[in-house]
């Protein structure tokens, strides 16, 4: 298996390459709103580091959201483009499945968004049993009594959360989502659990 896969979704950036089955990756996790000056840097610099020539590549994935609205158009445009100029079909997986993907049985994905609001998203046995959604800190802490194990990046205040690897949580959800490559493009679309806050000052 040959593919590249992104995730500009957060203030990480982390790429994998798989070339014949072997993965290769970068991982930044302080990129912070930076996506659009180092994603490509850092891909060409991992691509020549595994000589992974992309025209030879399966398919090319990214992280779809939720999280950061400049960072998901970033990673969706920057696949959509090559998947066009390589002919190649694409996978999207998003920002829930890079997390919940690391446990098994029933598990709630948190995102901190900030100012005590949080994007979340329920799996039981890797399928999605709550819809993404995005809720005050009140909401969550009933919500969470509901699972088994709660998984974030990074720790969040206040809440009990296993903090696991997103790297290696989106190398999972590939290798679970294979069947969902398609060329298809429409179907690699930023998932948007509520408006910007541009949006929602109008």
């Amino acid at each position: 298996m040959n593919y590249l896969a992104i995730d500009t979704s957060g203030k990480n950036l982390t790429i994998l390459i798989c070339k014949d089955g072997k993965v290769f990756r970068f991982n930044d996790d302080e990129c912070g709103v930076n996506h659009s000056v180092e994603l490509m840097p850092r891909v060409e610099e991992l691509a020549s580091k595994c000589d992974f020539n992309f025209s030879k590549a399966d398919f090319f994935a990214s992280v779809v959201g939720a999280g950061s609205f400049t960072g998901i158009r970033i990673g969706v445009a920057t696949v959509k483009a090559m998947c066009f100029a390589f002919n190649k079909p694409c996978l999207s997986v998003t920002s829930f499945d890079t997390l919940a993907y690391n446990e098994s049985g029933k598990v709630l994905a948190l995102i901190d968004a900030k100012h005590n609001g949080f994007y979340v998203c329920g799996y039981k046995n890797k399928q999605v049993d709550f819809q993404p959604s995005y809720l005050m800190r009140e909401k969550v802490e009933e919500l969470i009594k509901e699972y088994d194990t709660v998984v974030a990046s990074t720790p969040i205040e206040n809440i009990a959360v296993k903090v696991v690897s997103v790297s290696d949580g989106l190398e999972k959800a590939i290798q679970e989502k294979i069947d969902k490559v398609s060329y298809d493009l429409d179907l690699l679309s930023p998932l948007y659990v509520r408006k910007s806050q541009a949006e929602e000052g109008r």
